[in-house]
């Protein structure tokens, strides 16, 4: 089957069947160091280049946050000014995590995998070794997503823990055109955070840009040209 796009630019099969790179959204209450807004705390945020200011914002706040934690002896001690003190686990640590992963929704039954709890939009790669490795992988738990190649199918699984969860079946080609399309929302994002960065982290934004990349599993865009298009609003 044929991929097609949605008015919002999302692409799908024509069976309805839509795949989003998502971020899960940090608590924003009290944060002031940039805009944020646009989707409820803990919530999955659509990653692609049509995002607005206050939406990139969340997202690097997010992911910032997700990699909020106490240094060990083998980094610089964390600095004393709030917005070099929020960024120091971004900008320091080998391991980036980026909490959240891809969600897929069968529009037409109602039906949508999400990623589980401990997932991270870094671990996506799974998601080809179902086409091209092992013909499986899980995403998180809490709930347990499971894919499962069969044959020329792939069979989906909201919830592996529980007996009568629902599933999601589409063809293994239709999945693989899906991830495509995800990969290029995510650079889309990466271009949109390049540009945001220079404009709300200027003394930063070479770093967290390229910060961005690594837990994305993206290649670092570089300096923003002046062609380059910014985020709305």
């Amino acid at each position: 089957m044929m991929t097609v796009r949605n008015e919002g630019c999302v692409p799908h099969t024509l069976r309805v069947i839509v795949l989003q790179p998502v971020l899960e959204v940090t608590d924003p209450a009290g944060f002031t160091l940039w805009p944020v807004g646009g989707i409820e705390p803990y919530g999955f945020l659509p990653l692609s280049g049509t995002l607005d200011l206050a939406e990139v914002g969340t997202a690097v706040m997010s992911i910032a946050a997700h990699n909020d934690v106490v240094p060990d002896d083998d980094r610089p001690p964390r600095p004393a000014d709030p917005l070099g003190s929020f960024l120091h686990g971004l900008l320091t640590m080998d391991d980036l995590f980026a909490s959240g992963g891809l969600r897929v929704t069968d529009t037409a039954s109602g039906v949508t995998l999400l990623p589980g709890c401990c997932n991270g939009l870094e671990e996506r790669r799974d998601w080809f070794d179902v086409l091209d490795g092992d013909g499986w992988a899980s995403f998180g738990h809490d709930p347990s997503p499971l894919a499962e190649r069969q044959g020329d199918a792939v069979r989906l699984t909201v919830d592996a823990d529980r007996d009568d969860s629902p599933v999601i079946e589409l063809a293994a080609g239709d999945l693989r055109r899906l991830l495509t399309g995800m990969e290029r929302d995510l650079t889309g994002f990466l271009a949109l955070a390049a540009a945001w960065a220079v404009r709300h982290l200027p003394d930063h934004a070479a770093p967290v840009t390229s910060a961005l990349a690594r837990a994305l599993l993206l290649r670092d865009p570089g300096p923003p040209s002046p062609r380059r298009p910014e985020p709305v609003g």
